[in-house]
């Protein structure tokens, strides 16, 4: 589906460039010609269900897999002809754990800075300002096994800017982690993205995490479906839709079926899309007395990911698949 909102729109000061990123593994088709530019200085987020191409679009990104056909430039420059200067301008937080968890807090950032010629003249400085950043100055001594899954997190963050990166990549970066973990961890995007102008290229699964970013774009089938800001996306493609709870599996699977490609899966309930003041009559004479609620909610992203896919966004782990072809590979960017 190619919505008005799906096309590529021009961005002042682009600071990631992609033109036409095809891959293909066999004969299955990952990407099939993407295109988008990232403002410098923007929150951008990459929307999709599993298998949509996320992943092996960042990691095209990040050097770590080259396309069939098609260009990409970080900070201007070409990931394919020079992959080595598009290292230094980039920073990555992986899906799976990457850090070292025999070594300290700050032995890891350390070793980064080491890894990417960091003049040690400077290294302490940026990496004390960083540990200040994410709230980590305390522990910055203790063994990384002794930490909490979202204070890795926050290290990771801080290892990927330890070489002055000028652009964020995060894969999936809050999954596994509790509420007030997750909220830390976009707080910390929020601040680096004001005070260091940092581009951040993020993908999640999580919409209420997407409301928070500059222009989200909709992948699925390696195809940007759509793009735009949270709230143009919301006025163009969202659509008003039942929430239902049924009361058991039997309701749920009579009323996915009655309702056929309208209906979706969200987490233990329903989403029914394309409804209005008849449609809600019809469903409670037909169901109502086999659901637990019923809400019509209004046009959100979580509609405009129904619209354009058919699914509802799941919190969902990654398929065998897209841990094989992804930053499972720990450490990758330090392979060329």
């Amino acid at each position: 589906m190619n919505t008005g909102a799906g096309r590529p729109a021009a961005v002042p000061s682009p600071v990631i460039e992609v033109k036409d990123l095809a891959k293909r593994y066999g004969e299955h088709q990952a990407l099939g010609g993407v295109s988008f530019d990232v403002g410098r200085g923007e929150l951008f987020a990459l929307l999709g269900p599993n298998g949509a191409g996320k992943t092996t679009l960042l990691s095209i990104l990040c050097t770590i897999l080259k396309p069939n056909s098609g260009t990409a430039r970080i900070a201007g420059v070409d990931v394919l002809k020079s992959p080595l200067r598009a290292r230094r301008n980039i920073g990555v937080v992986f899906q799976e754990p990457s850090l070292d968890d025999r070594l300290s807090v700050e032995e890891n950032l350390k070793f980064h800075a080491l890894a990417y010629g960091v003049p040690m003249s400077v290294s302490q400085k940026r990496i004390d300002a960083l540990l200040e950043l994410v709230e980590l100055g305390e522990v910055k001594e203790r063994l990384v096994r002794t930490l909490s899954s979202g204070m890795k997190r926050r290290l990771e963050i801080a290892r990927a800017l330890v070489h002055n990166s000028r652009v964020l990549f995060l894969d999936e970066p809050t999954v596994g982690l509790d509420a007030q973990s997750r909220e830390r961890i976009w707080f910390y995007l929020r601040r680096l993205q004001e005070l260091r102008g940092l581009t951040i290229v993020v993908t999640t699964h999580y919409i209420e995490e997407v409301e928070r970013c500059d222009r989200v774009c909709v992948i699925d089938h390696g195809a940007v479906l759509a793009m735009g800001t949270p709230d143009e996306l919301k006025h163009t493609i969202g659509r008003e839709y039942l929430r239902i709870r049924p009361k058991d599996s039997a309701a749920k699977t009579e009323i996915l079926a009655h309702y056929g490609p309208r209906g979706a899966t969200s987490g233990e309930g329903i989403l029914i899309s394309d409804v209005d003041d008849a449609a809600v009559e019809d469903f409670l004479e037909r169901f109502g007395t086999r659901i637990r609620s019923l809400d019509v909610e209004r046009p959100s992203l979580e509609s405009v990911f129904l619209t354009l896919t058919g699914k509802a966004p799941r919190d969902q782990e990654a398929s065998p698949r897209e841990r094989t072809l992804s930053f499972a590979r720990q450490g990758g960017e330090h392979t060329r």
